[in-house]
């Protein structure tokens, strides 16, 4: 073991209650705050005077109103401002250039971007290390991984000297594609590591799941000297929460107290999110009352993981106490918090309560996603109100919220299972012509609906047509067409279908034996079915 086994953090705190301790404390969370819009107006307003001024102020004074913006990420704003400021003849200097650069990435404009570098250039500014690592940043920020470690490249052969901040940026993009090995090879490369480069590397390996190897370089980080922060603690209990070794979490929140670091809120929430997903609800719970009593206020992360938890055993009571306690900590719920209120209703049977629920984010003026829409439309069609499910899909157009294939297979399935074949092929022609793409369960869909309504050769058309193109047909779609088959007497071919199944990479399951040897029974075909009776047996199937 790495870690010790004595847990000092507790999950069961006395007197811990959900909801009626959350109001006890909401003053702390509620302190006054000046609106974004006022900062926002402010700012263009001293902005405009500085612009108008006789004299014209020092450039500084401009860059810190910028600065301010791009801090509250009014990218547009401070862009069209610089415009202002150009058009005036008061030409930016190198730090607003940067700046400048900085919003172009963040309204994806490189191109733009590049230009202004080029400006820079042109002005006969010497780059810094701040420009450079904002091109650096904003290449990867965009994915563009291989095109910065190519500036990289260039920027080192003219003898330019990137920070630390520079080389961080490369590895945490080189380790978001999934490229941590190059990322080590560059972190080995660089002199002078630090906690934050040790952090990415830290954090890579644990996603990549190679838990010793992040462990072991944890180790090294505090050999040399470098001592962790609360960045540090949240990647590794983060990381032992992935391979489901919460005990050893839990071990390195006690050494994060013993070194005098606060958990903060994504440990909370890294432990209430982990321990929903292990089912342990009560823990989760207590996780909550140990992070409001700590003064940290919980964020919708925290609350909609562990109404998520509850709704997955359908203990939607304990649900619709949390999300109404989000009010009163000053949380207010948004669209996920709302998703997952409405998916637990409707598998607890509550389909009005989710409606009622679903009409209270449009009266609020949040805009309904893809998932929401999803949830309420697959409600409609279990309770068979699919007739309803049609101004939804309009509603969904009309915000820009587009169905998915999720959406499709809701509606595909209710159309199936009502035998209404030809609208659901309609609508299959639609999702088609609308570019969503298929997957495996929509053709399990089409083709059962097929088989059960008595189209049994146009699945058979359908089903070799989808093997001639390669498609990922799984062991549920052998077993549909099987079936199909049996049921209509054609038992040659499902046997012919059945041998081609392991050729084709499927293996059968239980069920597909289960089916052959039923109709084999039935046929009076003793000694086949018995065959089919002793290979289940030797698979280990039965």
């Amino acid at each position: 073991m790495w870690l010790s086994k004595s847990l000092r953090f507790s999950l069961f705190p006395t007197h811990t209650k959900l909801p009626p301790f959350l109001p006890i404390l909401t003053s702390h969370f509620c302190a006054s705050s000046r609106s974004q819009t006022c900062l926002h107006d402010e700012a263009i307003s001293r902005f405009n005077s500085l612009l108008h001024m006789r004299h014209v102020p020092p450039i500084f004074e401009f860059g810190k109103i910028l600065g301010l913006l791009v801090k509250m990420k009014r990218y547009t704003t401070a862009v069209s401002l610089i415009k202002q400021m150009e058009f005036k003849g008061i030409l930016c200097n190198l730090a607003n250039l940067s700046l400048l650069m900085n919003c172009f990435f963040h309204l994806d404009q490189l191109a733009f971007a590049f230009s202004v570098f080029a400006k820079t250039l042109k002005r006969g500014y010497h780059p810094d290390v701040i420009t450079l690592t904002t091109l650096i940043r904003g290449l990867c920020d965009k994915g563009e991984v291989e095109k910065a470690l190519i500036l990289h490249d260039k920027i080192v052969t003219l003898g330019f000297r990137l920070d630390e901040f520079a080389y961080a940026t490369l590895m945490n993009g080189l380790c978001k594609i999934g490229e941590t090995k190059a990322a080590i090879k560059l972190f080995r490369m660089i002199e002078g590591r630090s906690r934050v480069t040790y952090n990415i590397i830290i954090d890579g390996l644990f996603k990549d799941k190679y838990t010793k190897e992040a462990y072991d370089l944890y180790s090294e980080m505090v050999v040399n000297g470098i001592s962790p922060d609360v960045v540090t603690y949240n990647t590794l209990v983060y990381g032992f929460c992935l391979v489901n070794q919460l005990e050893e979490a839990f071990g390195f929140i006690n050494e994060m107290l013993s070194n005098s670091i606060m958990p903060n809120v994504y440990t909370y929430n890294i432990l209430i999110d982990a321990l929903c997903k292990q089912g342990k609800l009560r823990e989760a719970k207590n996780v909550l009352g140990v992070m409001v009593k700590a003064y940290v206020k919980p964020n919708h992360f925290s609350f909609n993981a562990l109404m998520n938890g509850y709704c997955l055993v359908n203990q939607v009571k304990n649900a619709k106490q949390l999300f109404n306690a989000m009010t009163q900590m000053r949380v207010s719920p948004n669209v996920r918090s709302y998703t997952i209120m409405i998916n637990g209703l409707i598998k607890n049977d509550r389909m009005d309560e989710a409606i009622n629920l679903f009409q209270e984010i449009q009266q609020k003026n949040m805009v309904p996603d893809t998932v929401t829409y999803t949830t309420l439309i697959d409600g409609f069609c279990k309770y068979g109100r699919i007739t309803y499910v049609w101004d939804l899909i309009d509603d969904m157009h009309n915000r820009n919220q587009q169905p998915n294939t999720i959406t499709y297979n809701c509606l595909l399935d209710a159309l199936c299972k009502s035998y209404n074949l030809d609208k659901a092929f309609e609508l299959y022609n639609t999702m088609m012509e609308n570019g969503i793409q298929p997957n495996k369960y929509t053709w399990n869909i089409l083709l059962d609906g097929m088989c059960k309504g008595g189209k049994l050769e146009k699945a058979q058309e359908i089903f070799k047509d989808l093997l001639i193109k390669g498609y990922p047909l799984d062991v549920c779609s052998y077993n549909t067409m099987i079936n199909g088959l049996c049921k209509k007497g054609f038992l040659d071919e499902a046997l012919t279908l059945w041998s081609k199944m392991e050729d084709n990479g499927c293996l059968p399951n239980v069920i597909t034996f289960k089916i052959m040897s039923r109709a084999l029974f039935e046929k009076d075909e003793i000694d086949k079915a018995e065959a089919f009776l002793c290979e289940m047996v030797s698979r280990g199937l039965l």
